[in-house]
């Protein structure tokens, strides 16, 4: 790691942000050597006080607070937070003036309009109307397969509104894949799209909206959304958006004031290694959750706009959904964010005066290699933080973003998951960023590293990530039949009760981490683990590569490290390039990580939000079959990797 930090605020940007003024408001001067470890400390070793200080600090509007912000538990999976709070999400995310702009729409054909809090008020209260009116009332499923665009979002906010439960996924995924999806949750009513653009091509969803519509025997009602304007009349069976709301006239809302615990939505682990599990999160949790990520570990504040790159399909999309009760405005793209070139978001930050970008490290990384210059080609002078996710970023991609995006700005690698619906690890905007490393623990949650025993290891050494301490956005359990049995078997069992999930971690001696791939795909070959993210770091480096994906293959009682490497256009996989890759993770990493095999492929398997399927590699490359292929994007990239003769 660097000597020197990348970037470091000021005293006067420190002292200013969220952070230090929550911090100085509980005792504690954040600005002082290890400000924000005490801070840390603190809120795990008083959850009641932290969480009640979250909940001051941040404005939450409920119509009673209950009787202890925490009910302790034998099992951390029955810890209760705010018990007998009574709260709407929706209000939560609707609360402020209505002439305010609350949603910014942007896609790759240049559209742009924005959206006030009054405007999206009376979509919603007319979405909330028409639910009623069909019968949708508390616990009942609402299913939205839409892009993501406005209206995804009032139809969340008008079913919380109503104390149902929302549960979304992207147009693009296929019949089978929705289904596996929705057809688990037993959905009363379905909003769906005609179509969507990717890339600047159309895509019709009316075949595969009928095939879904035919999946779901308990939808009462189909209503679609006509954006593509394929038919002036809507699919038989269905209703079309606007005639389903022409009776519901816009009025003041009724929130239902619910229990803090009350689910409110239903989320999808990736399924890449089996039948996709429904996450059922809480309400109260979620908004306490999202409310500290945002306004403490992003400094997002009232009238700021964010934008964070995603689909309806992933969790970062609920995550986006959440700044509106930071009193942000959301910045809502459609569309392939390459199109019509890779800096087309970078247009979006300018034009909407964008103060939180937040991406995926493999978008960092495609800018890098394609030597795009922001900082040269956009203004960016509202910009004050860049978020990454979805995969660990690179120290090259950290330098990137710092050489060619922004000298000031606080770059935030933050991680966790779907799983709970928020990050394990984040940003600190008061201390310094450093090469390679996610800053700190997330607040309110006692993060260790163990190893296989459950003994603690100190900095530099790799390991579990566990979680010590409840935290709000525990889910409640997974849907269906033996439901609380299995999502305890999932996350608790591994470590006697902790959280665990599944990432391969170190601790730095910067008081931040280093995350070096999930786990389960971690490599163990001579019986040394060792993390997927090490090799990726050094081999997509380099210009012949475009992205690599590494794996381990079972061979007389060992396991070898297979590499796979898909190369720029032009270039072959001779015997001097081996030799070079070979060279480059000998050097930057350690004899152990040099793999046995290197293959070229054509393609690279990913999820529909960009994320590398090594487990469904790994599975393609044992002969194994992979469950759920509706899960990946480009499940054609797997016949790159099945029958191979050099791993015979």
């Amino acid at each position: 790691m660097s000597s020197q930090p990348l970037w470091a605020p000021d005293g006067d940007q420190a002292a200013q942000t969220n952070l230090a003024r929550f911090a100085a408001g509980v005792g504690i001067d954040i600005g002082a050597d290890g400000g924000f470890q005490r801070l840390h400390r603190w809120s795990v070793d008083d959850l009641g006080g932290f969480w009640s200080a979250v909940w001051d600090f941040c404005g939450v509007v409920a119509s009673e607070r209950g009787s202890a912000p925490v009910v302790e538990a034998e099992h951390m999976a029955d810890v209760r937070f705010f018990d007998g709070a009574r709260l709407n999400f929706a209000e939560n995310l609707l609360a402020g003036a209505d002439d305010e702009i609350t949603m910014v729409f942007a896609d790759e054909s240049g559209a742009h309009s924005e959206t006030s809090r009054g405007e999206l008020r009376a979509l919603v209260s007319r979405l909330a109307g028409a639910m009623r009116a069909q019968g949708v009332g508390s616990g009942d499923r609402v299913a939205c397969w839409m892009p993501n665009v406005p209206e995804a979002y009032a139809v969340m906010l008008a079913a919380a509104s109503v104390g149902a439960v929302f549960s979304s996924t992207s147009p693009d995924f296929g019949t089978a894949g929705v289904l596996d999806r929705f057809g688990q949750i037993e959905p009363a009513v379905l909003i769906a799209v005609d179509g969507y653009v990717y890339g600047g091509q159309r895509f019709d969803c009316r075949n595969r909206l009928a095939e879904i519509r035919a999946g779901l025997p308990t939808v009462a009602a189909t209503v679609v959304l006509n954006r593509l304007g394929l038919d002036e009349n809507p699919p038989e069976g269905t209703v079309d958006f606007d005639a389903w709301l022409e009776p519901h006239p816009a009025q003041p809302i009724h929130f239902e004031q619910l229990s803090f615990d009350h689910p409110l939505y239903v989320l999808y682990s990736s399924g890449t290694t089996g039948r996709p599990k429904c996450i059922v999160h809480r309400a109260g949790g979620i908004l306490l959750k999202h409310l500290c990520e945002h306004q403490l570990h992003c400094d997002v504040r009232p009238g700021d706009r964010v934008l964070y790159f995603t689909t309806t399909g992933w969790m970062m999309w609920n995550w986006l959904a959440s700044a509106l009760a930071s009193g942000a405005a959301a910045v809502v793209w459609d569309g392939n964010p390459a199109h019509p070139s890779l800096d087309a978001l970078f247009d979006v930050v300018d034009r909407a005066g964008v103060t939180l970008f937040g991406t995926s490290a493999r978008y960092i990384d495609s800018l890098r290699k394609a030597e795009m210059s922001p900082r040269r080609t956009h203004g960016l002078g509202t910009l004050r933080t860049i978020c990454s996710t979805g995969s660990p970023l690179s120290p090259d991609g950290f330098n990137y973003v710092y050489d060619q995006v922004k000298a000031d700005v606080h770059l935030a690698s933050i991680s966790g998951g779907t799983d709970l619906c928020g990050c394990l690890v984040a940003g600190d905007p008061t201390n310094p960023v450093w090469s390679g490393e996610i800053q700190r623990p997330a607040l309110g949650l006692d993060i260790e590293v163990l190893d296989a025993d459950g003994s603690p290891l100190g900095p530099g050494q790799f390991g579990e990530l566990v979680c010590s301490s409840p935290f709000p956005s525990q889910p409640l359990r997974f849907w269906g039949e033996g439901g609380e049995e299995r999502y305890r078997a999932a996350y608790y069992e591994r470590f006697g009760g902790r959280w665990h999930q599944g990432d391969y971690i170190c601790a730095t001696e910067h008081g931040g981490f280093v995350i070096s791939g999930r786990s389960d795909a971690t490599l163990n070959p001579g019986g040394v683990r060792i993390g997927t993210a090490e090799i990726y770091r050094l081999v997509d480096a380099m210009d012949e590569v475009v992205e690599s994906v590494v794996v381990g293959q079972p061979v007389d009682g060992d396991t070898r490290v297979v590499l796979f490497v898909k190369l720029v256009e032009g270039v072959l996989l001779d015997d001097a390039l081996e030799a070079a890759i070979r060279a480059a993770i000998r050097t930057g990493a350690t004899p152990r990580h040099v793999p046995a095999v290197i293959c070229a492929v054509d393609d690279i398997p990913r999820t529909r939000s960009g994320k590398t399927v090594e487990l469904a590699v790994r599975d393609a490359v044992r002969g194994r079959p992979i469950v759920n292929i509706e899960a990946l994007a480009n499940p054609e990239a797997l016949d790159h990797f099945r029958n191979r003769p050099e791993l015979a």
